[in-house]
């Protein structure tokens, strides 16, 4: 027998309250409300610019390959979005001086600018994720989300 619609939603008893299971909801509503926030106020710009404009604002001129592996972006996707970044003068890339074949990444005074606006951007998915809780349930979540992140001794 076919499902009926309001049955899609419907999630087995033996994973509703699992961890697991609701961090991954929780990862997918998220993820649709920052991407919905990006399309709407975000100048054709993304949640992948937004984390490279942040790493070069706060950690200074990166290569490429550094700026990957600190934003946890893949290699390719990176220059993609340098490229669009770049076109738009929000960065500047230059050619490492000590290797030639490196290229050298930093964030201009518009990026810092656009960033800021951004910044608004991510601020208001963070309001819209988290309005069900209150002040002291949101800075407890995160908490407990920085602590399952942090690393363990195996």
């Amino acid at each position: 027998m076919p499902l009926s619609p309001h049955q899609f939603d419907r999630t087995p008893d033996r994973i509703t309250n699992r961890p697991t299971w609701l961090i991954s909801r929780a990862f997918a509503r998220s993820s649709a409300i920052l991407s919905a926030g990006f399309e709407q106020h975000g100048d054709g710009l993304r949640g992948y610019h937004y984390r490279l404009l942040a790493a070069l604002e706060q950690w200074g001129p990166a290569s490429q390959t550094d700026l990957g592996r600190t934003t946890g972006i893949d290699r390719s996707d990176v220059t993609a979005a340098l490229t669009e970044l770049e076109a738009r003068h929000l960065i500047e890339r230059r050619a490492d001086p000590q290797n030639k074949r490196r290229n050298i990444v930093t964030i201009t005074p518009g990026g810092i600018s656009e960033l800021a606006a951004l910044d608004a951007v991510v601020n208001k998915a963070q309001d819209d994720l988290l309005a069900p809780l209150t002040q002291a349930q949101r800075h407890q979540l995160v908490e407990l989300l920085t602590r399952i992140l942090e690393p363990t001794d195996p």
